[in-house]
């Protein structure tokens, strides 16, 4: 098998580790709505940072295998695994708009990483790294406040998720310096970089967690993986001089892949607010819908023979007038003259 092969069979693995580590991670948002950000004592959780773990280092190690043109594309099918093994596994099947902006989001950000450029190693200064934590950290408290004053949650899940993907991406730029800077003669050299990656490793596990509660699986899942790596590349294009492949035409082709990808994410989050439309209410016994209360003047239809009663006589519903009381009276008062089912008057 050549590296290549390797490279790509390792990135379809990592891209299955990390869906089926974003199914746990939303089952349990699920289940355990009081605890969003760490719940600790669920073991489905534990089971969610492993598979985000070995997901990553499946992730690295294809990179030491194949290009980087090849492997970041094939980390973005996450989402499209995602939603198949959702259905299969917890039994949560994904609806056709779910899926074109899946799909969306997943095409326009491979291609978007197939057209950013590389250029030799470099690393950030240490003022240049002390500034790009001060506005990630700012960025992030930003996005976290505001998402604890939006009401709807697939809002909320949004903008945590968009924070999520921001943490993973700025700490994979802070990997990148802290590989090309490594020297094993003088390792505490670099822990001012690795307690900064620790924090937005951390941070951004928590902040995906609380992402999927009451905004399932989709939307939040789609927004961390396409924020992160854009994240990533744009640091890497203004602070480490990448640029896009083929000029003036990638660029602009690079821009055209974006907006597929935005388009993606908005398409997810409309599907999701739009079902989120709550039934009609229903008792808490017997299961039914509350009858409808007449107003003045309305006049309600009789139902058709051999419909469900509770009980014998009139009720909303059977052939009842609703009128204003001839002569004085108040103007919300009413009277209700009860009719015969067949007509009459």
């Amino acid at each position: 098998m050549t590296s290549l092969a390797v490279s790509v069979l390792l990135s379809l693995v990592s891209a299955v580790a990390y869906a089926a580590g974003a199914i746990l991670q939303e089952h349990v948002a699920a289940t355990t709505p009081s605890r969003p950000y760490a719940p600790l004592h669920h073991a489905g959780w534990w089971a969610a940072v492993v598979l985000n773990g070995v997901g990553a280092v499946l992730h690295v190690v294809a990179l030491a295998y194949g290009p980087l043109s090849v492997v970041q594309p094939l980390g973005a099918l996450t989402l499209v695994f995602a939603l198949p093994m959702a259905a299969l596994l917890v039994g949560r099947g994904a609806g056709p708009t779910a899926w074109r902006g899946a799909i969306m989001a997943t095409a326009g950000l491979a291609g978007l990483l197939a057209l950013t450029g590389g250029s030799a190693s470099q690393s950030l200064g240490g003022g240049q790294r002390a500034v790009l934590a001060a506005v990630t950290l700012g960025t992030l408290a930003l996005l976290f406040l505001t998402a604890q004053s939006v009401h709807r949650p697939i809002v909320r899940s949004v903008l945590l998720a968009g924070a999520a993907g921001v943490a993973f991406g700025i700490a994979s730029v802070f990997t990148k310096t802290v590989a090309v800077d490594w020297t094993w003669d003088a390792p505490l050299t670099q822990w001012p970089s690795l307690l900064v990656m620790a924090v937005l490793a951390v941070g951004g596990l928590l902040l995906s967690q609380a992402s999927y509660r009451g905004a399932g699986l989709a939307a939040p899942l789609a927004t961390v993986t396409v924020v992160n790596p854009v994240v990533a590349a744009a640091v890497g294009i203004t602070l480490f001089g990448e640029d896009f492949r083929y000029g003036v035409a990638g660029t602009v082709l690079a821009l055209g892949c974006g907006v597929v990808a935005a388009g993606g994410l908005i398409l997810l989050t409309i599907e999701r607010l739009g079902s989120g439309v709550r039934p009609p209410h229903r008792h808490a016994t017997g299961g039914r819908p509350d009858r409808h209360v007449p107003v003045r003047g309305e006049r309600v239809a009789a139902p058709r023979a051999g419909s469900d009663r509770h009980a014998a006589g009139p009720e909303v519903g059977e052939g009842i007038d609703v009128g204003a009381v001839s002569g004085p009276g108040a103007d919300l008062e009413v009277q209700m003259r009860s009719r015969a089912v067949a007509g009459g008057s």
